[in-house]
């Protein structure tokens, strides 16, 4: 008895060993010679290399051993999508394969997207696949549509029935625009709004597309803005969503523009209507987002940010904390400058020179130089002062009033703050 049990597994073991190599290979006729002689279940699960985790997803919150993330569960239909073997998808379809099974988590739908294939993601839609079916980790298969090679994909399912505006059954409950945000995807993102996409809906933490727009314009490995995520910003905006609102933290899209000092969303945020002065949970404005990153944003261009901020009505740095601004943007004294020219006069403290570090110091000498000699008991220009009566009258408007005013564009400029490098 033992030995026909014996039996009976290896010639299982070699059947699905050879079923598995005719679907590495495409071998769409052993395929079907094997299913026809009932030599093996259409719905027979394997084990198979998958340390990219395509075929497999997992709910958030658990730990796992490190052998899961290194193989997963899939059936033959899962595997014809991996490997893109339409006729061997085929096959197993005229086999009343289920469609919509999940062994490792993913539907074969939610692989082919993964994947993006779109003439998998055709025929298993013609054959019934579940459009918004659920993975383990909670992500239907629009969700899985996070790359330019993926929009096709995802304009299938949206043509043919699959809800925009359903969000992820786990802790973050994003919709699919909230995907193609973070993506950088405009074209993906300008789709879904065409379809019916709600602009401004939330996820769990109260963040708007347009939040994740303006927070993921900033690559941080390597420290470098991204076009397609202001072009998603344009889009939002141009979609009229709100630019003013606020996640759980109070955080407005300003707030994480200016986290990334990133000065071409701030631009587009300020002219679309955002408020400089909002506070988030901790009572910081975008100034103050600005100054506590300033060292940390080798690429960004700080004094451009300040100048937009100030422009359109920030409020100054509390000027008994105007150390804190040459700590941050000792390297940069453009920053300073522009900073500096905000008041219409302000004193040193012993604080200031404790601030700049030597090296910055000898660098920057001549800026410096005149920043303490300005910066003393005496009065600032006549010129100054008049720059600051006009701005103090103009507030939130600067930016709009002064490049109309019938005044040499030198003089504009020098009442919108742009930087000379010394200060007089």
């Amino acid at each position: 008895m033992e030995d026909a049990e014996s039996t009976i597994r290896a010639a299982t073991k070699i059947t699905k060993k050879t079923f598995l190599e005719a679907l590495k290979a495409n071998d769409f006729g052993k395929l079907k010679a094997l299913l026809v002689q009932r030599k093996i279940d259409v719905d027979t699960v394997f084990e198979v290399e998958d340390e990219n985790m395509v075929l497999a997803s997992y709910k958030q919150g658990y730990w796992l051993p490190n052998y899961k993330l290194k193989s997963s569960w899939a059936t033959g239909l899962h595997l014809a999508v991996l490997f893109g073997h339409i006729e061997s998808l085929l096959v197993l379809l005229d086999h009343h394969a289920a469609i919509n099974c999940r062994p490792n988590g993913k539907t074969p739908l939610h692989v082919a997207c993964e994947v993006a294939n779109v003439e998998c993601v055709k025929i298993l839609c013609d054959h019934g696949a579940k459009l918004n079916a659920y993975s383990l980790s909670g992500h239907t298969p629009l969700h899985l549509c996070t790359k330019e090679s993926s929009i096709v994909c995802a304009k299938q399912l949206v043509w043919r029935g699959a809800n925009v505006n359903m969000k992820t059954n786990n802790a973050d409950e994003e919709t699919p625009l909230h995907a193609a945000v973070r993506g950088g995807l405009p074209e993906l993102a300008a789709f879904y709004v065409e379809h019916g996409a709600l602009v401004d809906s939330v996820n769990a933490h109260l963040e708007t597309p347009l939040a994740l727009a303006a927070y993921w314009a900033l690559r941080f490995k390597e420290q470098v803005y991204s076009a397609q995520h202001h072009l998603v910003c344009r889009l939002l905006l141009a979609s009229k969503a709100q630019v003013n609102a606020r996640d759980e933290d109070f955080k407005a899209p300003l707030h994480k523009a200016a986290w990334n000092c990133d000065e071409d969303a701030m631009r587009l945020l300020l002219e679309a209507g955002a408020e400089a002065n909002l506070l988030d949970v901790n009572g910081c404005a975008a100034i103050q987002y600005v100054l506590k990153v300033t060292p940390v944003r080798p690429t960004a261009r700080p004094a451009r940010c300040y100048q937009l901020l100030l422009n359109h009505g920030a409020a100054r740095i509390y000027p008994p904390q105007f150390h804190k601004v040459l700590e941050s943007c000792h390297a940069c004294p453009l920053a300073v400058e522009v900073v500096v020219n905000a008041y219409e006069h302000i004193v040193w403290t012993p604080k200031w020179k404790k601030a700049i570090p030597e090296d910055s110091l000898e660098r920057h000498w001549d800026f410096y130089h005149s920043l303490f000699s300005i910066c003393s008991n005496t009065p600032r220009s006549l010129m100054h002062l008049a720059r600051c009566a006009v701005r103090r009258i103009l507030l939130s408007r600067c930016h709009q009033v002064i490049p109309l005013l019938p005044l040499p564009l030198s003089l504009k400029n020098y009442l919108l703050l742009e930087p000379e490098g010394i200060i007089y």
